[in-house]
């Protein structure tokens, strides 16, 4: 027998050598953040972000900042780590408020229902539930089914199985006790009942500017309590400072400021710490920014697990939050609806990665009026492809360790506390309702996002980049009148899309005419630019190519205001002497795309961050468009 060395491992009988460690991209030379930046260096000085003289990092050329100021930098690397996130099911809760996250049964399919007629939305309950929703979030009261016709509108559902969240305003006592008597009537044992009764007075002070005491919602709450233990009676709804224009941080601050105040009236009412917690739901808006999103809601459980353990929930008791995620409304557009698919589709995504417990897809003819079977049917497959087909649930926190998505989770998550810590030193969110100190607050966002979305820097594609003026208008059954006196409601596409419908009233489709200098590959991008930016408040550009005589196109195209578009050298060239011979052939207004220097005939330059909506509405008055 061959001697071994005793230095030398003898392998087992019938087992395998181990194999030998696996390094990841070992053949690729080491790359350092200094090479990185010069590379970055590189492509800014070819496109004339900086030049030679530039002593600056190259990467702050690159950072892009939100409406709560967070930077985004463009690389994040090891060097960026965030200690702290925990575990899932374990506080702070960043992870997933339960250790195993959605992966047996990926999260809750909410759909909306906000229809008058109770039968027309027992058929589309009935088709949604069918098609894969799983719960039912119930618009009740004056902005929805009568209270009277609940068990009309839920006739044949198994409330059992598809718990049902209420939505009743005002009368969510009387939508709560209708809701329970129906359980008792189909002979659901209170202990199994399964529902959210949806009392709001915070949200209904928001909406409405009139308070609403937070008493008989914690008496409601305690008597439920006793007697249905599953139940949940109270939602924290931050949608109301989001569609007033807030941003993200504002709109957790605000819910989590809203949370405290349930907690407080909850525990007077007679509700030990951790049954008060475990009445409450929180609803948030999921966006189309996907990161920020799965920030929002990763950073919203890290907040009130903050909250909860000041207030001595017990870890297993109540401090996760329950959250229901809802696409964001504000998002919406009547303008090509369609594109709406797409917002849905990538705030479900940020939602779902994110944690949301329960999720509702707005359908993406929200914006105009009550949903066809078609968009129900989109609205719930959107969940169905993410969920059944892309398995998006099957890793818990999918998110999670990613160096970005854990920095951004933090900032927010600090921005959001500084927010909700001034509610909180202001007397609360209830006081600061009533003095209109968030609102201002609200309203200062509000005039930073409406100018970004104004120049186009926030664009809205279908609206404000690549409209479509032949699209044909989607007619939809005309929404109920939502409860208003309060904060705003804002949709981020309306300023554009009043010029749209100005322009389309009109007699006659106001037309610009540009007037393209230079051969085609000269002035074809400026042109597209241009005509970009005039479609989308409904007017015309008339694009004869390049024609021999501008001046002469110009008094054939029967409109009075014309556009310049070309190459830099063809403006120095030709710019003064084309607009002063256009303003003579009867031009009221020569506008120029591009910045190059000044003219003395042009009255106007169209650039990246002009004032889109100020020129719009110039050029649609000067045509005489009411």
């Amino acid at each position: 027998m061959t001697e071994v060395a005793e230095t030398e491992s003898v392998p087992t009988p019938g087992e395998p050598d181990a194999p030998e460690e696996l390094e990841l991209a070992a053949e690729f030379p080491e790359a350092s953040r200094e090479q990185w930046r010069e590379l970055v260096a590189g492509v800014l000085r070819k496109s004339g972000a900086i030049d030679e003289s530039f002593d600056g990092l190259p990467e702050s050329k690159l950072v892009t900042r939100t409406y709560d100021g967070l930077e985004i930098q463009p690389l994040y690397t090891a060097e960026d780590t965030v200690d702290g996130t925990g575990f899932p099911g374990l506080p702070p809760f960043v992870r997933s408020a339960r250790p195993e996250g959605a992966v047996t049964t990926g999260w809750d399919v909410r759909a909306r229902y906000a229809r008058r007629d109770a039968k027309a939305t027992n058929a589309a309950i009935l088709a949604d539930l069918e098609g894969g929703v799983s719960s039912i979030w119930l618009r009740a009261g004056a902005t929805g089914v009568p209270v009277a016709d609940l068990g009309d509108a839920l006739n044949e559902v198994y409330v059992d199985l598809a718990p049902v969240t209420l939505d009743a305003g005002e009368e969510y006592e009387a939508a709560a006790n209708e809701l329970l008597t129906l359980f008792a009537e189909r002979e659901i044992p209170a202990s199994a009942v399964t529902a959210t009764l949806g009392a709001d007075p915070i949200g209904s002070t928001a909406r409405t500017g009139t308070a609403h005491p937070l008493a008989p919602a914690a008496d409601l709450a305690a008597r439920v309590a006793a007697s249905h233990p599953k139940v949940r009676t109270i939602v924290a709804d931050g949608l109301p400072f989001h569609e007033a224009g807030g941003s993200d941080a504002q709109e957790l601050g605000a819910a989590i400021a809203a949370g405290v105040a349930y907690l407080r009236a909850l525990t007077e009412a007679g509700l030990d710490v951790d049954t008060a917690a475990g009445q409450l739901e929180f609803r948030l808006a999921a966006t189309a920014d996907q990161f920020l999103t799965i920030a929002k809601f990763r950073a919203a459980r890290r907040l009130w697990a903050r909250v909860t353990e000041v207030a001595g929930v017990s870890a297993g008791k109540g401090a996760g939050m329950r959250q229901h995620a809802v696409t964001s409304p504000a998002m919406l557009t009547q303008r090509d609806p369609w594109v709406n698919m797409l917002r849905t589709t990538l705030a479900c995504f940020g939602a779902g990665v994110g944690g949301a417990d329960a999720i509702t897809v707005l359908p993406f003819d929200a914006a105009i009026g009550q949903p066809d079977a078609f968009s129900a049917r989109i609205a719930r497959n959107t969940h169905a492809v993410l969920l059944e087909e892309s398995k998006l649930a099957g890793v818990i926190d999918p998110a999670g360790g990613s160096w970005y998505v854990e920095n951004l989770t933090d900032e927010l998550a600090k921005a959001a506390w500084r927010e909700f810590t001034a509610i909180e030193a202001a007397g609360g969110i209830e006081a600061e309702l009533a003095s209109g100190a968030l609102a201002a607050r609200l309203a200062e966002t509000w005039e930073k996002r409406s100018k970004r979305i104004g120049t186009r820097r926030d664009p809205i594609t279908g609206v404000s980049e690549f409209p479509n003026l032949k699209e044909k208008a989607v007619v939809r059954d005309p929404l109920g009148d939502l409860p208003g006196g309060g904060l705003p409601r804002y949709r981020y596409a309306e300023a554009f899309e009043a010029l749209r419908d100005r322009a389309d009233a009109h007699p006659s489709r106001p037309r610009v005419f540009l007037a393209t200098l230079g051969p085609v590959a000269a002035h074809t991008a400026r042109a597209s630019f241009a005509a970009n930016l005039f479609q989308a408040g409904g007017i015309e550009a008339v694009n004869p190519g390049a024609p021999e005589d501008v001046v002469a196109e110009f008094r054939a195209s029967g409109t009075k205001i014309a556009c310049l578009c070309g190459s830099n050298t063809s403006y120095a060239e030709e710019a003064d002497s084309v607009a002063k011979a256009l303003k003579e052939a009867g031009a009221t207004s020569v506008l120029l795309a591009g910045k190059p220097g000044d003219h003395p005939d042009v009255t106007g330059y169209l650039f990246t961050g002009c004032d889109a909506l100020e020129i719009l509405t110039g050029t649609l008055n000067e045509l005489g468009v009411q």
